[in-house]
């Protein structure tokens, strides 16, 4: 880790967790000196190993605001996260045919891409919301996007979202998916961060990223939208890791699942850090107090890990992500054939679930850094309990 602070240029420092300044790319390092620069910014900017450009904010960024939340600094995919569970199963079990055959079946019953459910879906999370909110009170926006929520859940989705089987080191069969909150998220995230530009343009012209006081009327509604698309997120991830357990106890009635993961990596959360009360926003990084685990995917085809935190304070208590982009979807397409994708993945073994082809090199593992370095830049935040490699992937 390394400290970036100009007196003259920022209001505040930024602690990268890679080895120099020329592994960021600039527009990332122009993002993160913004964030250095608004006021409300409590101690520093951090930014985790994985780090690139995101859409106002650097995706691998985390900061701890004072009194208010910033709608851009979550993100639109409020609540994107993983989940992870292990098998008793061996690899050995689950080859060829019978590999094929689950992926096929995941398939049938969790819709990828932009499809959705054609009937409404049981979703807890959405019942208990309607059960206790006063409608008249509530955004008309948002309020028309609950009954669509119930044909999201339990959805995949596209772009880097994604089911893998996995083996780990003893060859024992995992299972990690990557998704969030869905349209459902997005529609949240844009409304207030629209609300948030306009209030802004009112009274602080000086800030680039909007934001809203967490004790306003439109912070607060903020908030209670995030926290249900949160909530919905995890439900989310939770109905499809249901769907492949069923689908894996159809195949292995002896099956057992244990070491359970759900959690997010697109939030903001009022925490306590060095004496005060903040709103940690974590876009495209993962909380990681001491002893708690964490999942760090790297890109399909590739490895990934679970990891252990070591309650690190200088990160907010927060790690990667995921391996990062090095490049844009575009440019992989521009850089990598379709087949080139799929024969890379043909030669490690791996099975694609994919409907759609045209687009698979977005996601191709070179478009990614290298898994292994990033965990490498963060020894001080976490400690790998767990290395795996995709065996099959199932992409949007």
């Amino acid at each position: 880790m390394f400290t970036i602070y100009d007196k003259e240029k920022q209001k505040y420092p930024i602690k990268v967790w890679l080895e120099n300044r020329e592994q960021i790319e600039k527009s990332c390092l122009q993002q993160a000196i913004n964030l250095s620069n608004l006021p409300f910014i409590h101690r520093w900017v951090a930014l985790m190993p994985d780090t690139h450009s995101g859409y106002g904010m650097p995706i691998g960024g985390v900061i701890a605001t004072e009194g208010v939340v910033i709608p851009n600094a979550v993100g639109v995919d409020i609540g994107c996260g993983m989940a992870f569970a292990e098998t008793n199963i061996h690899k050995s079990e689950l080859q060829g045919p019978k590999l094929n055959f689950l992926i096929g079946q995941i398939m049938r019953n969790i819709p990828t891409g932009f499809d959705h459910h054609k009937q409404k879906q049981p979703c807890r999370v959405l019942d208990e919301f309607i059960d206790r909110c006063r409608y008249e009170s509530q955004p008309r926006e948002l309020v028309n996007e609950i009954e669509r929520g119930y044909y999201q859940i339990g959805t995949l989705g596209g772009g880097n979202h994604f089911i893998e089987i996995q083996e780990d080191e003893q060859g024992m069969v995992n299972i990690m998916l990557h998704s969030g909150s869905r349209n459902f998220g997005l529609k949240i995230a844009k409304y207030f961060n629209n609300l948030a530009s306009q209030l802004n343009d009112r009274w602080f012209r000086q800030v680039q990223l909007s934001f809203l006081s967490a004790d306003s009327k439109e912070g607060k509604s903020y908030i209670q939208w995030m926290n249900l698309a949160l909530n919905f997120a995890r439900e989310n991830r939770q109905k499809m890791l249901n769907v492949v357990k069923d689908e894996l106890t159809k195949l292995f009635p002896h099956v057992k699942f244990t070491g359970e993961v759900n959690a997010h990596h697109n939030y903001a959360s009022f925490e306590r850090h060095y004496g005060r009360d903040v709103w940690v926003h974590r876009k495209g990084a993962i909380r990681v107090r001491e002893g708690e685990l964490g999942i760090i995917p790297g890109a399909m085809g590739s490895y990934s890990y679970i990891v252990k935190g070591k309650g690190n304070k200088e990160s907010f208590y927060s790690c990667s992500h995921g391996a990062g982009r090095k490049m844009s979807r575009k440019k992989a397409r521009e850089n990598y054939s379709v087949q080139e994708t799929i024969n890379d993945l043909k030669k490690q073994g791996v099975v694609l679930g994919k409907n759609k082809k045209s687009d698979v090199s977005d996601e191709c593992r070179w478009a990614y850094k290298d898994i292994d370095f990033v965990i490498g830049q963060e020894l001080d935040l976490i400690e790998p309990v767990k290395k795996l490699k995709t065996m099959a992937v199932i992409k949007g």
